[in-house]
């Protein structure tokens, strides 16, 4: 990526980014909606902490620009990409806790159970994954009917027991029992590639496009889901915890195989650059309008933290 299509790409993140976190702060508002009773102060409190405390916003970013590839409406992409960086920041609450990784920083800042404690931080992270649901499933989510059950269910499959969670589940049994190069690459698929997945296929599902679309982008979100996890265990092997604002290391200390340790970090360097590649063949029918996306695929896999 040359110096001025990084500049370009991180403007538009940074732009991205802005507009998701207007969105999410407008959607944690204290005030309950119709059909809630209440939003209890503590717990809004503590979903604002895990959710508004800055970061890249990458998956809400490829939601947005899997939608524009396709003229879709924008309004309603954004509030699909509030929805999944719900899903995100439930997922980042609940791994942190004491009985997951147990990590006492995120993003520079103290964990939710950390900042409250270890129960509210399950019930923040209940809550914003029930909420992400809320948020497609309503109709202020300008779309048809149909499109909002079927990204409800795309996310659903994304985000559960064959997708993320389930993900986190082969990452706990890990500690014990060693997997082998399929089993890693299975475990990463589901724990990380499953909502990057989802980010990209979204953008095709909100503007209604053929099917070969849909599988086109889910195809390419898959392929930088392994790109981004893979670049994570190079920074894990090779950053320090102020340059990636958490702990590092944590993965060889667990005794987790990642396929950056298996292979070594030349291997995982090889890797990333052959998963760019097929990143940015996956876009090439869609020209120049896909431009902001292939550069997403690069800087996932060549970022520093």
């Amino acid at each position: 990526m040359s110096k001025d299509d990084r500049i370009a790409f991180e403007t538009a993140l940074f732009m991205r980014a802005a507009a998701v976190e207007t969105e999410l702060r407008r959607i944690l508002d204290a005030r309950p909606l119709t059909g809630e009773i209440a939003r209890p102060e503590r717990l809004m409190a503590a979903m604002r902490h895990g959710v508004l405390n800055g970061g890249k916003r990458l998956r809400p970013f490829l939601v947005m620009e899997s939608a524009a590839l396709f003229l879709a409406d924008n309004d309603a992409a954004l509030r699909v990409a509030a929805a999944l960086e719900c899903v995100h920041c439930y997922s980042l609450i609940h791994d942190d806790l004491p009985s997951m990784d147990d990590d006492d920083l995120r993003r520079g800042q103290p964990t939710v159970h950390k900042a409250f404690d270890e129960a509210t931080a399950i019930l923040a992270g209940d809550a914003l994954l029930t909420l992400a649901f809320d948020i497609i499933g309503d109709e202020a989510t300008a779309l048809p009917a149909e499109r909002r059950a079927t990204l409800i269910l795309a996310l659903a499959r994304a985000a559960g027991a064959g997708g993320m969670v389930g993900g986190q589940m082969l990452d706990l049994e890990a500690e014990r029992k060693r997997p082998d190069e399929a089993g890693i690459i299975t475990l990463q698929a589901m724990k990380t590639g499953a909502l990057i997945r989802f980010a990209c296929e979204a953008g095709a599902i909100i503007a209604g496009a053929p099917t070969a679309d849909r599988e086109r982008l889910a195809e390419f979100g898959s392929a930088i889901g392994l790109a981004f996890q893979l670049a994570d265990d190079l920074l894990d092997l090779t950053a320090d915890a102020k340059q990636m604002g958490k702990a590092t290391n944590k993965d060889a200390a667990a005794g987790k195989a990642t396929l950056a340790s298996l292979h070594g970090p030349d291997w995982a360097r090889g890797q990333l650059h052959g998963l760019i590649d097929q990143a940015h063949a996956l876009l090439e029918p869609y020209g120049d309008a896909a431009g902001l996306l292939k550069q997403a695929a690069t800087f996932v896999a060549t970022r520093s933290s």
